[in-house]
């Protein structure tokens, strides 16, 4: 069976406070978006194994679909036999994306699907949050407010209904390096902002620039290009435009797909480029 492994990107990602595990309590909204990676699966009888297209990808514990099936064999050893994993990735890992963790939750429900095992969706999103903090996210997807550490959410309505063009640099950021950054240049000032007022905001497009990433103040100074990209798809008529997670990935939401596409002619000779929609 194929699985799609659909990607999120941030709508406004805000800091709220540091946490005493050393993680950040966040206001985010997470969007799925109709493109990603392809996962090929099938039953084995009893060997775990995994190949990927790519050769970046880690095929080893650190590889969340890895990690996602372990899980699921530890809680029910009875049930679960073996899987035949075949990661076909388009989308590269690192871009602020969450591919890699979408990955891992479309294997939770992939898994549960295939050996019967009818877990429900909020059981998934805490076994999700074992392995990374956007996973819980991916089990449901679509629209959602994300607080805590990304793995408290709630449901709402599309706050762009797109198209999203993403541009995608060849340089990654690691998310390691971001927060660190953000620790010693925020110095504990953190956003006031919150992701439910801002959509209570009657005209949503005028007020886009209160969607604000709090990684774009620290990542845009090392990275220019990041600020230059951002501002380009403005210019090219994008109602909004933002860093997702920690990037190095940009997106810009347009009004109409004419628009979105004359923006990816001009990005596709020099980055990675997807036209998407919202889920």
């Amino acid at each position: 069976m194929i699985f799609s492994s659909n990607v999120k990107v941030n709508i406004g990602l805000f800091i709220k406070s540091v946490r005493s595990d050393g993680y950040h309590n966040i206001s985010t909204i997470f969007q799925e978006l109709n493109i990603g990676d392809s996962i090929d699966i099938q039953k084995t009888n009893s060997q775990f194994m995994i190949k990927s297209n790519n050769d970046s990808v880690p095929l080893d514990k650190s590889n969340t679909c890895y990690k996602a099936f372990y899980l699921l064999k530890k809680l029910y050893p009875k049930k679960i036999k073996g899987l035949s994993i075949n990661l076909i990735k388009k989308i590269p890992p690192g871009t602020g994306l969450g591919a890699g963790s979408s990955n891992g939750a479309t294997i939770l429900k992939a898994i549960s699907q295939i050996y019967e095992l009818n877990i429900n969706y909020k059981k998934l999103e805490i076994l999700a949050a074992t392995f990374s903090a956007d996973a819980p996210f991916f089990i449901r997807g679509k629209t959602q407010i994300g607080s805590g550490i990304g793995d408290i959410l709630k449901n709402i309505s599309k706050p762009f209904h797109g198209p999203f063009l993403i541009v995608i640099p060849k340089f990654k950021i690691k998310t390691k390096w971001a927060f660190e950054k953000l620790k010693n240049q925020l110095n504990k000032k953190y956003s006031n902002h919150n992701i439910d007022s801002i959509l209570d905001k009657e005209n949503l497009s005028k007020n886009a620039k209160l969607f604000e990433n709090d990684f774009e103040r620290i990542v845009i100074p090392t990275y220019p290009e990041i600020g230059n990209i951002k501002d380009k798809l403005i210019e090219l008529g994008a109602i909004y435009s933002s860093l997702s997670g920690t990037g190095s990935t940009v997106f810009g939401v347009f009004n109409d797909e004419t628009s979105a596409k004359e923006a990816e002619l001009f990005f596709r000779n020099k980055h990675l480029t997807f036209l998407a929609y919202p889920i």
